[in-house]
């Protein structure tokens, strides 16, 4: 999947519930990340349950992958995937209800050129 492109592929998948409680370990999962550009897709085809410290943890990780020049796909279904679009999250960065389009998404940005 790496196409003409020398950028990293990052899946990033928490599982189960991105709330409050779990907001914490997600932020620290991004903060691992390597500081280089990067094609990062946030899986979150398995997360039942999405509230607005999960919302701000995702927002972090956008902003901190796009920071270092890289670019960012959401894949989430049901109610995630409503809060995301609620929020405005569609706007900013790409958001699909599978995760194999997530990284279709990524890899058509590579062929347009875009960063």
């Amino acid at each position: 999947m790496d196409g003409d492109d020398d950028s990293e592929l990052i899946v990033l998948a928490p599982m189960g519930t991105l709330d409050a409680y779990t907001a914490a370990e997600f932020r620290s999962m991004v903060a691992g990340l390597p500081m280089k550009p990067a094609r990062v897709v946030i899986d979150l085809t398995t997360v039942s349950f999405l509230d607005s410290a999960g919302l701000g943890a995702l927002v972090g990780a956008i902003r901190r992958v796009r920071d270092a020049g890289g670019r960012v796909a959401v894949a989430a279904q049901r109610a995630p995937a409503r809060v995301l679009r609620t929020a405005g999250l569609d706007r900013i960065v790409t958001i699909t209800d599978r995760l194999e389009d997530a990284h279709a998404a990524l890899e058509k940005t590579d062929r347009a050129g875009h960063a």
